[in-house]
């Protein structure tokens, strides 16, 4: 592999991801100062992130056509730019309905930026170094999470919570000009590819109606039967979508991907093994801010501790991976993962700093491995010219898993606050969404556990090291 594939373009995709991750963990952090701006509760203005999170979901299965269609090259560099002047638009919000239009904007472009940036980064680099590939390509992607909530304290202590989104700007630009100069042109158009808009409308409709009942759900928008209607709603869309195109090839999400065992268990355990991405830095703002008294600094200083755990991970995922495999490593990391998740319940004030920190520390460490296995099992199996479809359909997962992350946190918060006949946000109600999504997270183990004790083995490098020792034996 050239020096170019090796590094470059994972450093450049990796660099769309590292905006897109510092942006929602700033967002994440500053989300109490921005509520007190907007005159809203800060449970309500979760929705910001779940707005962003539904609306990548909702247009990411367009990304594998629009690469095909346009030009993955062409198509990743648009989606910069969009994102970057979308994040101006969001920095001069005078109104939450402004900031989530903005934020809607940004979803749009954070769903074709990152998948088509993963399409390219794919079409690069051999399975038998993916990896090690993948591995790269997320240590710019963590800086995010690193640099965001401190970065987030910061800005909302001694500035105002606008200049969470301006930062972006000279980010995008920088990426722009990086693909503009190291990004090949990529002649992979298809201009004769319709665009599947039945599928997609299916897609979406499904998408809307499950995230937007959670919601509902969560912070009694609508009653009860009337959330639990359009749910239903959603499952029916879904569930149309399915016998639609569960045979079709030109269908816009290709099913026909989820016979391949590694790809379909990789998807169905991976989303549980995400909600923790989504629902963590959502609850610990509650906890430290809302219910502790913590400034937005002091905060982000203790939450991003975690994503040192997961930087420091990228430095044995190959080894750890080659030795304990990818079922034995899922099965074992969607457990801890989950029980690292759900000891943050027990976090009170007179908590001692470290064992907050050593807490955040190995749950980061254990939740990056888990990542870093389910997002190259993935593609383990898919062949070459599958891959901007598997892409396609693996980030509207993610998302999805993300984004219901999310709104479980916050219906989990918003029904204990209701059994308890309380108005006012307590440390029991945040207790009960860590101990939720530990749950879910470590229910992923379910999944993993009916791989085949060798999937994934040529892709990790056990194959060859058991080739190996099969040769030296004789």
């Amino acid at each position: 592999m050239n020096v170019r594939n090796q590094y470059i373009v994972p450093g450049i995709v990796g660099c769309a991801l590292f905006m897109q991750m510092l942006d929602s963990t700033v967002v994440a952090t500053a989300l109490p100062a921005m509520a007190h701006a907007l005159d809203t509760s800060p449970v309500r203005m979760n929705v910001v992130i779940t707005t962003y999170l539904l609306a990548v979901a909702m247009f990411v299965p367009l990304c594998g056509w629009a690469a095909d269609r346009f030009g993955a090259r062409r198509v990743f560099m648009a989606a910069i730019l969009l994102f970057t002047a979308s994040s101006a638009f969001c920095a001069v919000a005078g109104s939450l309905t402004h900031l989530v239009l903005g934020r809607l904007l940004q979803g749009v472009a954070g769903a074709m930026m990152v998948p088509v940036g993963r399409v390219i980064l794919l079409r690069a680099v051999p399975k038998a170094e993916l990896v090690q590939a993948m591995s790269f390509l997320s240590i710019p992607a963590l800086l995010g999470p690193m640099v965001g909530p401190p970065l987030g304290g910061l800005l909302v202590t001694y500035a105002s919570w606008h200049w969470i989104f301006l930062i972006n700007l000279p980010i995008g630009a920088l990426g722009i000009w990086l693909v503009q100069r190291y990004i090949p042109r990529l002649e992979e158009r298809s201009k004769g590819k319709p665009l599947d808009w039945r599928g997609f409308l299916l897609t979406s409709g499904s998408l809307v109606a499950v995230v937007f009942s959670v919601e509902a759900l969560g912070h009694g928008l609508l009653h009860p039967l009337v959330s639990l209607a359009i749910l239903a709603g959603g499952i029916g869309l879904a569930w149309g979508y399915w016998r639609y195109a569960r045979d079709r090839s030109q269908a816009i999400i290709d099913l026909r991907l989820l016979r391949i065992p590694t790809f379909h268990i990789a998807n169905l355990g991976g989303n549980l093994s995400r909600f923790s991405i989504g629902a963590l830095p959502f609850l610990l703002v509650m906890l430290l801010q809302e219910v502790f008294g913590m400034t937005a600094l002091a905060a982000g200083m203790i939450t991003f501790v975690g994503a040192v755990g997961a930087l420091l991970l990228k430095l044995v995922a190959v080894p750890l991976l080659r030795w304990l495999g990818f079922r034995r490593s899922l099965m074992i990391n969607a457990i801890t993962t989950g029980a690292f998740t759900a000891v943050c319940a027990w976090f009170t004030p007179s908590t001692p700093i470290w064992v907050m920190l050593a807490v955040l520390l190995l749950g980061g460490f254990f939740r990056s491995l888990q990542l870093t296995s389910v997002n190259t099992l993935t593609y383990a199996d898919v062949p070459q010219e599958a891959m901007a479809r598997a892409s396609a359909f693996a980030s509207m997962a993610q998302q999805v898993g993300i984004s219901l992350g999310v709104a479980v946190a916050a219906v989990s918060l918003n029904l204990s606050m209701a059994w308890r006949g309380a108005s006012q946000l307590a440390a029991i109600d945040v207790a009960v969404g860590f101990v939720v999504t530990g749950l879910i997270v470590a229910a992923s183990a379910l999944f993993f556990s009916q791989l085949d004790p060798q999937a994934g083995d040529e892709v990790s490098g056990r194959g060859a090291r058991r080739r190996g020792a099969s040769q030296d034996g004789d």
